[in-house]
């Protein structure tokens, strides 16, 4: 069977994150969401997205597909029920389509005609920025169980304290140096070639994935997630860093989601309470206002290449956009749109050419090439965004 993950109609709920990803390739637990799927599957997937980023994500159709809404997290149950379905036959979650298969276009699909099946358990869905860290805990337990069945851990190293052993796993290649292990709340998981330098205190759940460092001394608390190649230190709390991004010095980040090649400078730090203990409002991208979250506990949402200087501070629920660069004292604007330049004392626009050097520069340190396809992704998002941009 053919197995196409669609973007669904919380895309744009989840933006800054989904200007440079589709819905399926957002980290939540210890995988995105298509290497969940694709693993509980077994075969791989392609996907339906925004036409800009057709190039790097593109679509497979075949005479026969199953179309899977990326925004929603697989469990068994669910599973087998996609496994089941047949022609113009339909999965509903309420009132939203799960998956369908079909064997017509995309283009329009009128489930008038199809036998409509009613999940009736629970089910994990992403349908805000917020949900990637509240779920994470969730997330965790379930790609823990789905990574680590039927395999054995690596020995926990001499030296390191631990309490949970069977919650613990470590992959091969993978080091701890004489640090604190807690799985007692929840599972961790050390994954291939990453490192847990001295003095580290880490509470589950916890993924510290492949290539990933977590450096000397850092206190991180669940359900928090480091990404591939991301190298982090300091304090953390209930927070995702999908891959390639550093908050390597000590500062405070908590109930916060960095994307891929973010950069937060020495003694950055994040608050994620208001002082009156309010609900936290953060910025939505469909309405153009600030909306409700209805969480006490919200801290930084910042896109794809965006990175500050040291001693930046981040006001609860702030959101920056892709390929923001901020810098200076004071505290920034809770919005920060895309392509951004500067800090609390006013914002230019950072300027392609500039931004394409940067990110040339940065991903060269990790031996990838900042590609044709990756410009125009950020090209495209330049336009799209250009109505925020309105600094007087």
């Amino acid at each position: 069977m053919n197995y196409i993950l669609f973007d669904g109609n919380v895309r744009n709920a989840l933006l800054p994150f989904t200007y440079t990803r589709p819905v399926a390739d957002i980290r939540v637990g210890i995988l995105t969401i298509r290497e969940k799927w694709e693993k509980i599957l077994g075969l791989t997937t392609t996907t339906i997205t925004e036409e800009y980023l057709e190039e790097k994500y593109p679509m497979v159709e075949m005479e026969e597909n199953v179309l899977i809404n990326s925004s929603f997290l697989p469990n068994k149950e669910l599973v087998e029920k996609v496994k089941g379905l047949s022609q113009n036959q339909a999965i509903f979650y309420g009132e939203e389509v799960v998956a369908f298969y079909t064997v017509e276009t995309q283009e329009e699909v009128d489930f008038s005609s199809y036998d409509q099946i009613d999940f009736e358990g629970e089910l994990l869905q992403v349908k805000n920025t917020w949900d990637i860290f509240s779920l994470n805990d969730k997330a965790i337990q379930f790609d823990f169980e789905l990574i680590t069945e039927g395999r054995k851990s690596q020995p926990i190293p001499e030296g390191v304290q631990y309490i949970n052993k069977e919650n613990i796993f470590i992959e091969e290649g993978a080091e701890i140096l004489f640090s604190t292990l807690n799985a007692s709340k929840g599972p961790i998981y050390i994954g291939k070639d990453s490192k847990i330098m001295e003095s580290s205190s880490i509470r589950g759940p916890f993924a510290l994935c492949e290539n990933a460092i977590v450096k000397m001394g850092a206190k991180i608390y669940g359900a928090s997630t480091f990404g591939p190649n991301c190298k982090v230190g300091g304090e953390v709390n209930n927070s995702v860093l999908f891959a390639n991004s550093n908050k390597g010095h000590e500062g405070y980040l908590g109930n916060s989601v960095l994307g891929e090649w973010c950069n937060l400078g020495a003694d950055t730090n994040t608050s994620n309470l208001k002082n009156n203990y309010a609900e936290v409002k953060i910025w939505n991208y469909e309405t153009g206002r600030f909306a409700k979250t209805g969480l006490q506990f919200c801290g930084l949402m910042m896109g794809d290449h965006s990175k500050c200087g040291i001693n930046t501070m981040f006001n609860t629920g702030t959101v920056i956009g892709v390929s923001a660069n901020l810098f200076g004292s004071g505290f920034p604007r809770n919005y920060v749109p895309s392509f951004s330049w500067g800090g609390a004392s006013g914002f230019t626009t950072y300027q392609l050419r500039k931004v394409f050097e940067v990110a040339e520069v940065v991903m060269k340190r990790r031996g990838l090439e900042f590609t044709e396809t990756e410009s125009k992704i950020l090209e495209a998002i330049f336009e799209e965004t250009n109505q925020y941009r309105n600094y007087q």
